[in-house]
Formats: structure tokens, sequence, C-alpha cells
């Protein structure tokens, strides 16, 4: 019964990220590079603090990073939810990590494909890539946190 709560709750999650992805995919070149500008500004100029000299050649610089990133943080969330739901099935691990990766893969590829049909947009084989990445991530912290959480209950039990 908890798992089943637990796989659903993920699942609403997972759905969600699904369109926030959506959401950032279906903006055209222009609205797009905007948002990741005011990001891109904010750190500059909130968390870095840089000299208003150096400020328009540090945001210019610092734009591609910052957009990279954001494909992928929200792919390792993507990861987490992912491996969260395949880890409450009985599945053995590596087909859990298998599946995990191939369905986040595939979203990634496809959210590719839905931005080449965007005014500005393109698809990029690298952002399919550092999205898959991070999936992987996602995976790994999932696969952790299910072994330090095992181990505790193993000697939780020895006592």
């Amino acid at each position: 019964m908890l798992k089943n709560i637990i796989r659903i709750i993920l699942e609403i999650l997972l759905i969600g990220t699904f369109f926030i992805i959506f959401g950032f995919s279906n903006q055209n070149g222009e609205e797009s590079s905007g948002v990741s500008r005011k990001v891109t500004e904010f750190i500059a100029e909130k968390i870095i603090n840089v000299p208003d000299n150096e400020k328009q050649e540090t945001i210019e610089n610092m734009e591609g990073i910052v957009r990279k990133l954001a494909h992928f943080s929200i792919y390792t969330m993507v990861g987490l939810l992912l491996m969260g739901i395949v880890s409450t099935y009985s599945v053995e691990e590596m087909k859990q990590i298998y599946i995990s990766i191939v369905i986040g893969m595939i979203y990634a590829t496809t959210d590719e494909i839905h931005q080449s049909f965007i005014p500005d947009r393109s698809a990029q084989l690298t952002d399919v890539m550092i999205d898959t990445m991070g999936v992987i991530l996602g995976i790994l912290i999932v696969m952790l946190v299910i072994k330090v959480l095992i181990k505790k209950e193993h000697k939780i039990c020895q006592k």
C-alpha cells in the first residue's frame, strides 16, 4: 500500500517535471534567451558580485554554462523521480537503471526534437547527452540513498 502511494506521488511529480521541461522548450529563442539572461544576471550581480565594468562580458561568458546547468539539473530531477518510481517495483537493480536511463534519454531526445519546431530554437545532440548525464546522476543519488537506508535498517534489525 505504501509503495503504491509513493509510486503515485513520484509519478505526479515526474509528469509535472515533464510539463515544466515542455514549457521551457516551447519558448521561442528570444523568450528562452531572456530567461537565461535574467538568471545569469542574477548570478553575476547577487551571487558572484561582478564589478559593473566586467558585468556584460561575464554575463555573456556565463550564459551558455547556465543554460547547460539548467539542462543538467532538471534532468537530474527526472533521474531521481524515474529511479524512485522504478525502484518501487520488484525488478533487479540493473534493469531499474536501464529502464530509467532509457526513459530519460527518450524524453530528452523528444524534447530536443520538439525544440527544433520552435522559432529560433534547434535540436542539440550535446543537450541530449547533458540531459542523460543528469538522469544518470539522479539515478546514482537514488541508489546511494537506498543503500544507506538498507544499511541503516539492517543495523536497527541487528540490535
